[in-house]
């Protein structure tokens, strides 16, 4: 798979380099990364796509977490996971980091899509607060 990095190209958006990524991932990664996608715009409209560090990044009121595609799985980073609340327990990787926290997708993972979107909803709430302080 084809890594992309640095910003869009001119006349190339964030969504469409999204897009490619998808596409480069293939069956079950780009599946896995398109429901996340999918989930994650749903979640509150407004959440912006954005294209960082050679990858997707959603953003609302600062960053809420990045997309990666590895070889074994999707992983979605939420870079202030560690204050996120996460009652259904959907963190499951980089969980002795000091701010970060990280869901690891293998193949034939389900996404539970009411928490994941709770999740998300909670990590723009905790965006919010850090703003009005």
């Amino acid at each position: 798979m084809k890594k992309t990095m640095g910003p869009p190209p001119p006349g190339v958006t964030p969504s469409q380099m999204i897009d490619a990524r998808i596409e480069e991932a293939g069956e079950w990664r780009g599946d896995l990364l398109a429901q996340a996608r999918r989930l994650i715009l749903a979640s509150d409209p407004a959440i912006v796509e954005e294209w960082k560090w050679g990858g997707p990044v959603w953003s609302c009121g600062g960053v809420l977490c990045t997309g990666e595609v590895y070889k074994t799985a999707v992983k979605l980073t939420f870079v202030k996971g560690a204050s996120v609340p996460d009652p259904a327990g959907l963190f499951n990787a980089s969980l002795a980091g000091g701010t970060r926290r990280a869901i690891d997708l293998p193949q034939g993972a389900r996404i539970d899509e009411a928490a994941f979107m709770a999740l998300i909803r909670a990590a723009v709430a905790v965006n919010a607060a850090g703003k009005a302080r």
